[in-house]
Protein backbone atom coordinates (compact mmCIF):
# COMPACT_ATOMS: atom_id res chain seq x y z
CA UNK A 1 0.00 0.00 0.00
CA UNK A 2 1.52 3.45 -1.18
CA UNK A 3 1.78 6.40 1.52
CA UNK A 4 -0.24 9.04 1.09
CA UNK A 5 1.95 11.57 -0.98
CA UNK A 6 3.95 8.75 -2.98
CA UNK A 7 3.70 7.75 -5.96
CA UNK A 8 2.87 4.45 -7.60
CA UNK A 9 5.64 2.86 -9.88
CA UNK A 10 5.33 1.58 -12.98
CA UNK A 11 8.67 -0.86 -13.38
CA UNK A 12 10.18 -2.37 -16.65
CA UNK A 13 12.94 -4.47 -17.23
CA UNK A 14 14.00 -4.40 -20.21
CA UNK A 15 17.63 -5.22 -21.77
CA UNK A 16 17.95 -1.73 -23.58
CA UNK A 17 15.89 1.06 -24.44
CA UNK A 18 15.08 -0.19 -28.26
CA UNK A 19 12.61 -2.79 -26.61
CA UNK A 20 9.88 0.64 -25.69
CA UNK A 21 9.64 1.12 -29.40
CA UNK A 22 8.23 0.44 -32.23
CA UNK A 23 11.18 -1.24 -34.66
CA UNK A 24 8.99 0.08 -38.11
CA UNK A 25 9.67 3.52 -36.85
CA UNK A 26 12.37 5.44 -38.48
CA UNK A 27 12.17 8.50 -36.17
CA UNK A 28 14.89 9.69 -34.05
CA UNK A 29 13.86 7.93 -30.00
CA UNK A 30 12.54 11.47 -29.02
CA UNK A 31 9.70 11.18 -31.28
CA UNK A 32 9.08 7.46 -31.95
CA UNK A 33 6.30 5.56 -31.44
CA UNK A 34 6.39 3.15 -27.99
CA UNK A 35 5.49 -0.46 -28.91
CA UNK A 36 2.41 -1.64 -28.31
CA UNK A 37 3.36 -3.65 -25.93
CA UNK A 38 5.09 -1.06 -23.46
CA UNK A 39 2.05 0.92 -23.86
CA UNK A 40 -0.23 -2.00 -23.25
CA UNK A 41 2.01 -2.64 -19.76
CA UNK A 42 1.99 0.74 -18.71
CA UNK A 43 -1.43 1.70 -19.38
CA UNK A 44 -2.34 -1.51 -17.69
CA UNK A 45 -0.22 -1.07 -14.55
CA UNK A 46 -1.48 2.68 -14.24
CA UNK A 47 -4.95 1.48 -14.03
CA UNK A 48 -4.70 -0.16 -10.95
CA UNK A 49 -2.71 2.49 -9.34
CA UNK A 50 -5.23 5.11 -7.57
CA UNK A 51 -7.15 7.80 -9.34
CA UNK A 52 -5.11 10.86 -7.22
CA UNK A 53 -1.67 9.09 -6.86
CA UNK A 54 1.00 10.53 -9.14
CA UNK A 55 2.38 8.27 -10.97
CA UNK A 56 6.69 7.45 -11.35
CA UNK A 57 7.94 5.41 -14.33
CA UNK A 58 11.10 3.43 -13.10
CA UNK A 59 12.94 1.88 -16.73
CA UNK A 60 15.57 -0.71 -15.66
CA UNK A 61 18.11 -1.29 -18.52
CA UNK A 62 20.47 -4.04 -18.48
CA UNK A 63 22.58 -2.39 -21.17
CA UNK A 64 22.24 1.23 -22.75
CA UNK A 65 22.16 0.02 -25.91
CA UNK A 66 23.49 1.73 -28.70
CA UNK A 67 22.41 5.16 -27.64
CA UNK A 68 24.99 7.33 -25.79
CA UNK A 69 22.78 7.96 -22.63
CA UNK A 70 19.31 6.51 -22.41
CA UNK A 71 18.21 9.04 -19.44
CA UNK A 72 18.17 11.74 -21.72
CA UNK A 73 15.57 10.61 -24.26
CA UNK A 74 13.49 7.60 -22.63
CA UNK A 75 11.86 10.21 -20.19
CA UNK A 76 10.71 12.41 -23.39
CA UNK A 77 9.87 9.87 -25.44
CA UNK A 78 7.38 8.23 -22.61
CA UNK A 79 5.81 10.97 -21.62
CA UNK A 80 5.74 12.56 -25.31
CA UNK A 81 3.82 9.62 -26.18
CA UNK A 82 0.95 9.82 -23.43
CA UNK A 83 0.82 13.46 -24.10
CA UNK A 84 0.02 12.92 -27.78
CA UNK A 85 -2.20 9.72 -26.92
CA UNK A 86 -4.15 12.52 -24.31
CA UNK A 87 -4.66 14.65 -27.22
CA UNK A 88 -6.11 11.90 -29.63
CA UNK A 89 -8.40 11.32 -26.55
CA UNK A 90 -9.60 14.56 -26.29
CA UNK A 91 -9.87 14.92 -30.02
CA UNK A 92 -12.15 11.93 -29.62
CA UNK A 93 -14.37 13.65 -27.29
CA UNK A 94 -14.68 16.85 -29.57
CA UNK A 95 -15.32 14.71 -32.52
CA UNK A 96 -17.90 12.41 -30.40
CA UNK A 97 -19.61 15.66 -28.98
CA UNK A 98 -19.59 17.12 -32.64
CA UNK A 99 -21.77 13.68 -34.21
CA UNK A 100 -23.44 13.80 -31.82
CA UNK A 101 -24.69 17.20 -32.22
CA UNK A 102 -25.31 16.37 -35.61
CA UNK A 103 -27.40 13.02 -34.60
CA UNK A 104 -29.31 15.01 -32.17
CA UNK A 105 -30.46 17.10 -35.14
CA UNK A 106 -31.10 14.43 -37.05
CA UNK A 107 -32.88 12.87 -34.43
CA UNK A 108 -35.47 15.83 -33.24
CA UNK A 109 -36.14 16.27 -37.31
CA UNK A 110 -36.83 12.50 -37.27
CA UNK A 111 -39.16 12.44 -33.89
CA UNK A 112 -40.54 15.74 -35.08
CA UNK A 113 -41.82 14.48 -38.59
CA UNK A 114 -43.16 11.26 -36.60
CA UNK A 115 -45.28 13.39 -34.52
CA UNK A 116 -46.62 15.39 -37.09
CA UNK A 117 -47.40 11.74 -38.70
CA UNK A 118 -49.31 10.77 -35.60
CA UNK A 119 -50.84 13.77 -35.47
CA UNK A 120 -52.18 14.07 -38.88
CA UNK A 121 -53.38 10.39 -38.76
CA UNK A 122 -55.03 11.50 -35.31
CA UNK A 123 -57.02 14.14 -37.18
CA UNK A 124 -57.47 11.88 -40.70
CA UNK A 125 -58.37 8.33 -39.23
CA UNK A 126 -59.91 6.80 -36.39
CA UNK A 127 -59.91 3.09 -35.59
CA UNK A 128 -58.17 0.28 -33.77
CA UNK A 129 -55.58 0.16 -36.59
CA UNK A 130 -54.67 3.53 -37.29
CA UNK A 131 -54.13 3.69 -33.22
CA UNK A 132 -51.44 1.37 -33.69
CA UNK A 133 -50.14 2.79 -36.35
CA UNK A 134 -49.84 6.08 -34.11
CA UNK A 135 -48.37 3.93 -31.15
CA UNK A 136 -45.50 2.77 -33.65
CA UNK A 137 -44.91 6.00 -35.09
CA UNK A 138 -44.05 7.39 -31.30
CA UNK A 139 -41.96 4.47 -30.63
CA UNK A 140 -39.98 4.96 -34.11
CA UNK A 141 -39.53 9.03 -32.92
CA UNK A 142 -38.71 8.41 -29.77
CA UNK A 143 -35.70 4.97 -30.98
CA UNK A 144 -34.38 7.95 -33.25
CA UNK A 145 -33.40 9.75 -30.58
CA UNK A 146 -31.80 6.86 -28.81
CA UNK A 147 -28.23 7.10 -30.11
CA UNK A 148 -27.96 10.98 -29.21
CA UNK A 149 -29.15 10.39 -26.03
CA UNK A 150 -26.70 7.45 -25.37
CA UNK A 151 -23.83 9.59 -27.19
CA UNK A 152 -24.30 12.52 -24.61
CA UNK A 153 -24.95 10.49 -21.57
CA UNK A 154 -22.59 7.40 -21.73
CA UNK A 155 -20.02 7.61 -24.95
CA UNK A 156 -18.51 10.27 -23.67
CA UNK A 157 -17.14 8.88 -20.29
CA UNK A 158 -14.63 5.52 -21.27
CA UNK A 159 -12.66 8.64 -23.31
CA UNK A 160 -12.80 11.11 -21.00
CA UNK A 161 -11.33 8.33 -18.64
CA UNK A 162 -8.66 7.46 -21.14
CA UNK A 163 -7.84 10.81 -21.75
CA UNK A 164 -7.70 11.70 -17.84
CA UNK A 165 -4.79 8.20 -17.57
CA UNK A 166 -3.08 9.97 -20.38
CA UNK A 167 -2.59 12.72 -18.71
CA UNK A 168 -1.20 11.37 -15.54
CA UNK A 169 1.03 9.11 -17.98
CA UNK A 170 2.06 12.35 -19.42
CA UNK A 171 2.86 14.16 -16.16
CA UNK A 172 4.79 11.10 -14.66
CA UNK A 173 8.04 10.93 -13.34
CA UNK A 174 10.07 8.48 -15.86
CA UNK A 175 13.46 7.32 -14.02
CA UNK A 176 15.81 5.11 -16.24
CA UNK A 177 18.61 2.65 -14.46
CA UNK A 178 21.03 0.97 -15.95
CA UNK A 179 23.05 -1.55 -14.73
Amino acid sequence: MAQPGSKGAIELRLTDGAQLFNNLDPFPFRERDLSSEAEQYIVEWAEELPKKQPIEIVVHLQSAGSAPDPAAYIPAAITGWFRARERDQARAIRQLFRDGRLAFLIGLAGLALCMALVWLLTQTFEGPFTRVIQESLVIVGWVVMWRPAEMFLYDWLPLLRQKTLFRRLADATVTVRTG
